[in-house]
């Protein structure tokens, strides 16, 4: 018999309205025994049933909710119906070649992240209740969906607030872990087994499709280029040169990699540079782009270091905007959950005044719908995506 969970009076309303987690402070007693990973129900002071999930009492988020069945049972046919169902929704929204499969909580399986790349699979444990389900969840996909290969990138840093260690690896036999994908006519090498996160990111396909129109004939800059995505983008739109800048020397190689593997090495070049240290020297100097894109890494992962983060927002937003001619084109990203719309949107309008531009906005976009949104979960939304005329 399950292990059974009772919240305190006026706690657990989240969950009620469909928030997938149950926080340590809002449990005020259980009957039964239990291990972490175990399946436990949940209820709320007056004895309603919320949901079952699966329980780990060394992290913060105590249970996460799987189902609100009573009667369900957490297992194959479980993820079965659960990946099956991801997989539908996905072939409804978005182009399947390589795509995010799976979205934790977002698809109902809180803890876990599946990537497509082609017909090579990418399985992100956060949570030590989905560790118990990997070797179904692999065996789903190879004979479910043709998985040619599946491998491990549970090697991020969230797991240690759960009382576990990072991992990484093969879940079947080895395969070449650098994978080819092409995503809008641009081809990537995807190094899944060293690239950040799972290999590459996908959440951005639809967006840097939305460049193309604007980038055609214009001169680009491409500020923390990573895998030169954008920077990619722009030259098969036909842009007239395109300079992709990071920080690291070994993302500077790998896009240098991928400008050769689609013949675009004459037009679009990468430099290794500081974006915040060369934004500032380039604005001095008076250089000038058709189209300047910012799309940096989160620079905060917690509510602690949003002022911090909110700065590092400004500054690189307003030595861009300095760089774009007028009539130019600014597109400027966030993919911290933490940097709320309404904040990212005040910190881009401070920028703009000290900058003494106007922006005029084009498009805004977020995540792709392969990262759905959760109305009921909002750490599922995080990325935000504008596109400006700066006049």
């Amino acid at each position: 018999m399950s292990c059974k969970f009772y919240l305190y009076k006026g706690k657990g309303k989240n969950a009620e309205n469909g928030h997938l987690w149950i926080y340590t402070t809002e449990i005020e007693q259980y009957d039964g025994e239990y291990e972490n990973g175990d399946i436990v129900e949940v209820y709320n002071f007056r004895g309603d049933f919320i949901g079952k999930g699966y329980i780990n009492d060394a992290s913060k988020i105590t249970i996460r909710i799987m189902t609100r069945d009573i009667n369900e049972e957490i297992d194959e046919e479980f993820f079965r119906k659960r990946l099956h169902a991801a997989w539908e929704y996905r072939k409804k929204v978005v182009e399947t070649s390589s795509c995010r499969f799976l979205f934790g909580e977002a698809d109902f399986v809180p803890g876990l992240i599946i990537d497509k790349f082609e017909d090579y699979f990418v399985i992100q444990s956060l949570a030590l209740g989905i560790d118990k389900y990997k070797d179904i969840v692999v065996k789903l996909l190879v004979e479910e969906f043709g998985a040619k290969g599946v491998y491990e990138r549970s090697d991020a840093k969230v797991r240690e607030l759960e009382g576990m260690e990072q991992t990484k690896g093969f879940l079947t036999e080895p395969f070449d872990t650098m994978i080819t994908i092409t995503e809008n006519g641009v081809k990537y090498y995807v190094d899944i087994e060293n690239g950040q996160k799972t290999g590459f990111f996908l959440d951005q396909k639809e967006n840097r499709a939305a460049i193309h129109k604007l980038c055609k004939d214009a001169t680009v800059l491409d500020c923390f280029t990573h895998t030169g995505s954008f920077a990619l983008n722009a030259g098969v739109a036909g842009a007239k040169s395109v300079l992709g800048v990071d920080i690291s020397e070994h993302a500077v190689d790998f896009c240098r990699r991928n400008a050769e593997l689609n013949n675009l090495q004459d037009t679009v070049k990468f430099e290794c540079h500081n974006a915040f240290d060369v934004l500032r020297e380039w604005s001095k100097e008076g250089r000038e782009f058709d189209v300047v894109i910012l799309d940096p890494p989160a620079f905060t992962k917690s509510r602690s270091t949003v002022q911090s983060a909110t700065r590092g927002y400004k500054e690189i937003n307003l030595r861009g905007m300095k760089l774009v001619k007028r009539g130019g084109y600014l597109i400027t990203c966030s993919c911290s959950h933490f940097m709320n719309p309404d904040l990212f949107k005040e910190t881009i309008a401070d920028a703009a005044r000290d900058a003494r531009v106007t922006l005029r906005q084009v498009e805004f976009k977020t995540q792709a719908p392969d990262h759905p949104i959760l109305w009921n979960s909002d750490e599922s939304y995080y990325l935000k995506f504008y596109i400006f005329q700066v006049v």
